[in-house]
């Protein structure tokens, strides 16, 4: 940064991250640009005893890589890990430079990459019966996340993140995605909307991402315009990997025009539903018994297999209702749907038990497919099961049913 921004940007204190006592594994950053001096640090950490020298040396290495060689910083550590406090740092510099006229481009600042352990190829259908959604504004809960082994990992850049931090949490995601090993765990994100989400792509599509979320999805053309990015960024980037898409339907439009937003795009793989906001459109109240929501959640169902993509059921709100929120994971596998969104790891197991097929149901889905079988080496015309007639659609339900158990962890 040279001594001209420096002026522009002098006397004022830029900044950035969490500080409290309930804080953890964050940190704090007031940064002040100067003319001369260096890097004067004033630090309080709660680690300091340990990791004071390590911070500092960070903080100053940082700064080099940012092009800040003067510049006065008051950290607030909690327990930041190095990924936390390089966001938190660059997103106090990216103020400064703002304010000076001078922004700096998304991958300024970005740590090195560490290959994750398990990284599966990302593929169009994969099982995903559960995704956990993560605030993009909160590294506590992103860094044992793969920990709870749900089958897609939602860091979250729209709903969960206050409008003033939004481009802090796009640091933050970005260098979560660089560092952190989620293990076999589908690597999620979900944008904002229009052209803000747009940009969330910038920082989050040549750093590994697997499958963006589109949220409150309204037209073919709102699916396009994301895919056409996501092409972009990936031709830039030299991208070997495919990004899928999965659009959130969350008004009556999105509802009804569902079929054109699932194959607007060769890259959508999901549709899912998110009845909050489908029933505040509405002006209704989202109920237990959901009856309210039942043609809307029919229609995303009838959409997607229309379209050979997943159908994906929206989260189950009460976390502490494990009764509750079995019951609705059997009503959404009844109305066709192969996974539910959640928005605490508790409700994983629960959704995983009751999305896989229990053993009484693959026993009798195998016996069909051993009467089929039998009855075709036979040359059979009729396939019978005890005293039931056995035909081509109960066969198929069989073979889906097994690949369902096969295909469970």
């Amino acid at each position: 940064m040279g001594s001209a921004e420096a002026t522009a940007a002098a006397g004022s204190l830029f900044e950035a991250g969490r500080r409290g006592a309930e804080v953890r594994s964050d940190c704090w950053v007031g940064l002040e640009l100067r003319g001369s001096g260096g890097i004067e640090l004033e630090l309080r950490s709660r680690v300091a005893v340990l990791y004071g020298d390590s911070l500092r040396v960070q903080v100053r290495e940082t700064m080099a890589a940012l092009g800040v060689p003067h510049a006065r910083i008051e950290l607030e550590d909690a327990g930041a890990l190095p990924w936390v406090l390089m966001a938190r740092l660059e997103a106090a510099v990216r103020k400064a430079r703002a304010a000076a006229g001078r922004p700096l481009c998304a991958d300024d600042g970005a740590p090195p990459a560490i290959e994750p352990s398990v990284r599966p190829v990302p593929e169009r259908v994969r099982l995903r019966r559960s995704r956990l959604y993560l605030p993009g504004n909160e590294p506590k809960f992103m860094l044992n996340a793969g920990l709870h082994r749900p089958d897609g990992l939602i860091l979250d850049l729209e709903d969960s993140v206050a409008p003033a931090v939004k481009e802090e949490a796009r640091l933050l995601v970005r260098n979560a995605l660089r560092v952190l090993d989620f293990g076999p765990a589908e690597r999620m994100v979900r944008i904002n909307q229009g052209d803000r989400g747009l940009a969330d792509l910038d920082y989050v599509v040549p750093h590994g991402v697997d499958l963006i979320l589109i949220p409150k999805v309204e037209s073919s053309e709102d699916v396009r315009c994301v895919a056409e990015r996501v092409r972009a960024l990936a031709s830039e980037h030299k991208l070997a990997r495919p990004v899928f898409l999965m659009p959130i339907i969350e008004s009556a439009r999105g509802v009804l025009r569902a079929e054109d937003i699932a194959t607007a795009a060769p890259e959508v793989v999901a549709l899912t539903i998110g009845l909050e906001d489908f029933t505040a459109d509405l002006g209704i109240t989202r109920t237990e018994e959901g009856r309210e929501s039942f043609l809307a959640r029919s229609q995303i169902v009838l959409a997607a297999r229309s379209a050979g993509v997943q159908p994906i059921d929206t989260v189950y709100s009460d976390v502490d209702n494990e009764d509750g929120l079995r019951a609705s994971v059997r009503e959404a596998r009844g109305l066709g749907f192969v996974g539910k969104g959640c928005i605490h790891p508790r409700q994983i197991r629960v959704i995983h038990e009751t999305f896989t097929p229990a053993p009484a149901e693959l026993e009798k889905a195998r016996r069909i497919i051993a009467a089929f079988e039998e009855a075709q080496l036979r040359d059979v015309g009729v396939v019978t099961l005890g005293s039931k007639m056995i035909d081509a659609p109960v066969v198929a339900q069989a073979f889906a049913v097994v690949r369902a158990a096969e295909a469970a962890p």
